[in-house]
């Protein structure tokens, strides 16, 4: 069977004009490359056509650092340009069962006789009884109960199993393809403060395009006062939200999911313990900490705080300069290169 290098007729091969570069393109669509393989080999197909093969033109053209392009530059083959995609990380060594078969039956003879224990009680009287093993521990007692399938109520813990099993799957931000468009992407987060002993908690919110954001502090950590943060938001914003990213936290579940579904918005979670995949509102954080919080505007009194918070969000929205809008404010951004309502920067204000 013909491989997908061979698409191209022989003429078209022989021709001395044929470009070579142009049929690793070629190539690469009809082996369905992914995108960061796409873009690793634009990084090598410009390396090969510029004069001198120089290296660091290559990485300011690409924003790259040299160690990243020699990394694969030196793994790339062009008999098999899948040597540009990402090898599996996933470990080589897996975990295994570490139980043996006298430990599982004397687990099984406890379980059967405290069937309502958990395995925590169960490890208790386990080093108990068999004070010659000392290697048994809470995580091999669960794995021995999921395998025997001692429960005292089987039925309801089949459900449960099968509930679990069936569970929607979460979509994760890295699944989203990212548009430069304003509303397109809206990340949230939350601020956790001290103050006298108080504590409160303030929800933020920024444009992952335009920078635009909007932030206020609760009493309270409840999915109501994020559903509340929400409207707020989608009315700010003129209602022009598509999508919404969010981290795995309790305040942005219930009542905030019954509202994203009610407006129609998408919903993206960040992975479990993974900041960088919400770095524009974390950056957002950062700055309000710096510039705002540490300054002395924190107190315990949410009604002066969002007052205070207002103020400073308008000149962030208005008049502060920011790097990564070639030092234009956001909302100078905006007007610059999206066409906003003339009563946008009003409803903004109130």
């Amino acid at each position: 069977m013909a491989t997908n290098y061979y698409l191209m007729t022989l003429e078209e091969y022989l021709t001395p004009k044929f470009d070579k570069y142009q049929r690793w393109r070629q190539i690469a669509r009809s082996l369905g490359l992914s995108k960061d393989a796409k873009q690793r080999l634009g990084w090598i197909i410009y390396y090969k056509t510029t004069s001198q093969e120089n290296a660091s033109l290559v990485c300011r053209r690409f924003g790259i650092s040299r160690k990243t392009f020699y990394k694969w530059f030196n793994q790339f083959d062009d008999c098999n340009l899948r040597s540009l995609e990402d090898k599996s990380r996933a470990p080589q060594k897996r975990r295994k069962r570490e139980y043996t078969g006298n430990q599982y039956v004397r687990v099984v003879q406890l379980r059967r006789q405290y069937i309502r224990y958990g395995k925590n009680k169960l490890l208790i009287l386990y080093r108990q009884r068999y004070s010659d093993d000392a290697e048994m521990s809470a995580w091999k007692i669960q794995c021995i109960i999921q395998r025997s399938g001692l429960y005292f109520n089987q039925v309801k813990q089949t459900k449960i199993n099968k509930k679990r099993a069936n569970a929607v799957k979460k979509k994760r931000i890295v699944e989203l393809k990212k548009i430069k468009r304003k509303g397109f992407l809206i990340c949230l987060d939350t601020i956790v403060v001290y103050f006298n002993g108080s504590k409160r908690y303030i929800i933020t919110a920024i444009d992952y395009w335009t920078k635009v954001a909007f932030a206020r502090m609760y009493k309270t950590h409840g999915s109501n006062n994020s559903k509340d943060f929400l409207e707020r938001l989608v009315y700010l914003l003129d209602g022009k939200i598509e999508n919404i990213q969010t981290d795995n936290g309790s305040e942005f579940e219930k009542y905030f999911d019954v509202a994203c579904k009610k407006i129609g918005l998408e919903r993206y979670y960040s992975r479990v313990r993974t900041p960088k995949d919400n770095p524009v509102c974390e950056r957002f954080n950062r700055t309000l900490e710096e510039e705002f919080i540490d300054l002395g505007n924190l107190t315990s009194d949410t009604e002066i705080f969002n007052r205070k918070l207002t103020e400073w969000l308008v000149h962030y929205n208005f008049g502060r300069p920011h790097q990564s809008l070639d030092y234009m404010p956001p909302m100078n951004f905006t007007f610059k290169y999206h066409k906003v309502l003339p009563m946008y920067p009003s409803s903004t204000l109130s």
